[in-house]
């Protein structure tokens, strides 16, 4: 449940270099002081500063790693930073942030470097007397970059904390006051500006705060702190829908926060609405309003309400992760890692092996031990005095120091003993050789591979430069394709003439129906030839020559058929002349394509023995 606050506000002290700043213009432009309340308000006004310096793509861990980088870590919270160390710190958070980013999200470092800078500088100047400090660096810095609020309250604990995990209220007190330099920067000074006693508010029952007390801020913040978690929530759903009208703009569908009033019966209002306190119909600001961050369909709410109902639901879980409450110890590295620099690889290998098992090697660990405790005492002596380097005690205690090491190097050299260390050291080096070897063989087989593979499919492919060189084969080539075009046109005279032939064939089916017909109508008794011809009917002659006639240029079994007279069945005879010349036009196709393909086979043949 959301409560309006006060309209009334005082913009108050404004930096004094912070009006023509390019980022304050572009703020003012927004109009985000039109919010009625302060705690979005401000939300709204950091979240564009981070989103226009290009922090919210920066992690936590990208700050603490640039921190580290730049050697903040060894300094005092409280020291003084210049403004070109600043500069540098956050000119490398922006460059390895673009090398990070993929090509499709360009940013211009140089921009973002100058704006954040700006910004930092105008939150410093905004109480007199102030500098910038380690601590506001990492303060402004962790506030205001992307990356989960635990992560940022884990790291901002361990800023403030000391090394039994406890927090120290003197460097609490110094980080509020870091931090709400942000607000006062952007006119909320009035509403989230810093005070002494703001710190004891924070945990004001609590006299040992520990780790996940401390974090108990992402649930309940204080008054102070309240916009931190509601600008991380502001991020989280700036790309959520809610399929509904906002109630007072008609907009068709809410971005972001979705506001639902509990009193009036399906009442939403959209963020920018709820924010500047519009209010249409029998509503009215006074009323509670319910504050959602995601869209649940009727038929979810149902099924989560029944759920709830059976006991499927698990209780609410913790805001956070429950964290041990002492910090993790360092491990003690005495016994294994010397206290003096190591010069090489395997020097290192040789400190970090086990501990001799013979009475001697161990012995010799001990010597080698008091040797090293010897040299870092004398490096913290010519730390702590350089002036009397020469003095006489100096120059004993390195002549003992070099006795003792020509002492060890002779007995090692008259027993002969080669430590197991140096074996280990030596069979790993041989390993690594082997290695090295087997990899390079690998490379060469790899080659080989591709050589062989490269040459193959260069010979399975013919060249087609080397045919267009030849002009015995370009001859052969037009030769070929004249005798397809000459086969081709001979192919399709035959297939004309087929078709003339079936053409003349119906046509002789067609007389003879109508002879059969002619035959069935006339007297059983033939005719005598006298009255055939006194009727002027055609002679017989004349019957068998107007067949003959149509037939020219068809196979013999047709013209047989019509030359033996009457007494044969003619379509029968007609059947078999048709048969009979199919078969002969499929046997000249079939000795066609035949000759197509022993010239093919003869021309592949002239074709390989060239190419050899």
């Amino acid at each position: 449940m959301v409560m309006a606050e006060g309209a009334q506000r005082d913009r108050g002290r404004v930096a004094p270099r912070a009006e023509g700043r390019q980022i304050f213009v572009e703020l003012g432009e927004q109009n985000f002081d039109s919010i009625c309340l302060s705690t979005y308000r401000t939300a709204c006004k950091l979240r564009f500063i981070q989103k226009r310096c290009n922090l919210h793509l920066i992690d936590i861990y990208n700050v603490i790693e640039a921190v580290r980088d730049a050697g903040l870590n060894a300094v005092e919270l409280n020291a003084g930073i210049s403004v070109t160390r600043l500069e540098n710190l956050v000119s490398s958070l922006f460059n390895q942030l673009s090398k990070r980013l993929p090509t499709t999200h360009i940013i211009n470092p140089q921009e973002s470097t100058v704006l954040l800078i700006e910004f930092i500088l105008a939150a410093v100047d905004c109480e007199p007397e102030s500098r910038l400090t380690v601590l506001s660096v990492k303060a402004m810095l962790s506030i205001l970059c992307g990356g989960k609020l635990i992560d940022k309250l884990r790291y901002v604990f361990s800023q403030v904390s000391d090394s039994k995990g406890v927090m120290v209220l003197s460097k609490f007190d110094n980080f509020l006051r870091e931090a709400l330099k942000l607000p006062t920067a952007l006119h909320e000074g009035p509403s989230f500006g810093y005070t002494h006693t703001v710190a004891r508010s924070c945990f004001p029952q609590q006299k040992r705060v520990m780790l996940n007390m401390f974090l108990d801020i992402v649930a309940e913040p204080p008054e102070c702190l309240v916009w931190l978690p509601l600008m991380h929530r502001m991020a989280n759903v700036e790309h959520v829908y809610h399929p509904v009208s906002c109630s007072y703009c008609r907009s068709n569908g809410i971005t972001g926060f979705r506001y639902r009033c509990l009193r009036c019966r399906g009442y939403q209002l959209c963020q920018n609405c709820f924010w500047r306190g519009n209010a249409s119909g029998s509503h009215s600001n006074q009323h509670q309003m319910k504050e959602h961050s995601s869209w649940k369909s009727p038929a979810k709410k149902f099924g989560r309400a029944l759920s709830r109902t059976l006991g499927c639901v698990s209780s609410r879980e913790p805001p956070h992760p429950i964290y041990p409450e002492e910090p993790e110890r360092t491990l003690n590295l005495t016994n294994i890692v010397p206290s003096r620099p190591i010069g090489n690889t395997s020097e290192a290998m040789l400190l970090s092996s086990s501990v001799p098992e013979s009475s001697k090697s161990l012995a010799a660990a001990q010597r080698m031990n008091e040797e090293h405790a010897l040299i870092a005492a004398y490096v913290n002596r010519l730390q702590s005095g350089p002036c009397g380097v020469d003095s006489p005690s100096r120059q004993d205690e390195e002549h003992k120091l070099i006795a003792r090491y020509t002492s060890r190097l002779a007995e090692t050299e008259s027993t002969g003993m080669i430590p197991t260390r140096s074996i280990n050291f030596d069979v790993n080096k041989q390993k690594r050789e082997l290695i090295a070897q087997l990899e390079c063989k690998n490379r060469e087989i790899l080659a080989e591979i591709k050589r062989l593979r490269a040459e193959h499919d260069a010979a399975c492919q013919p060249s087609p430069e080397r045919g267009s060189t030849n002009p015995a084969l370009l001859a052969e080539l037009r030769q070929l394709r004249q005798r397809k075009d000459e086969l081709e046109q001979r192919m399709s005279s035959l297939q004309e003439s087929r078709r003339e032939l079936m053409v003349q064939l119906e046509g002789l089916m067609k007389l003879l129906k109508a002879q059969a017909a002619g035959s069935s109508h006339a007297s059983p008794s033939r005719p005598s030839p006298s009255t055939v011809r006194s009727a002027g009917a055609p002679s017989p002659q004349a019957h068998m020559y107007l067949p003959q006639d149509s037939l020219a240029g068809v196979g013999g079994d047709v013209q047989e058929a019509f030359a033996q007279g009457p007494r044969r069945n003619l379509r029968n005879d007609l059947l078999v002349a048709a048969d009979s010349i199919t078969n002969t036009v499929s046997s000249l196709v079939r000795e066609l394509h035949s000759d197509e393909g022993r010239e093919e086979e003869e021309r592949l043949l002239n074709g390989k023995d060239r190419a050899g």
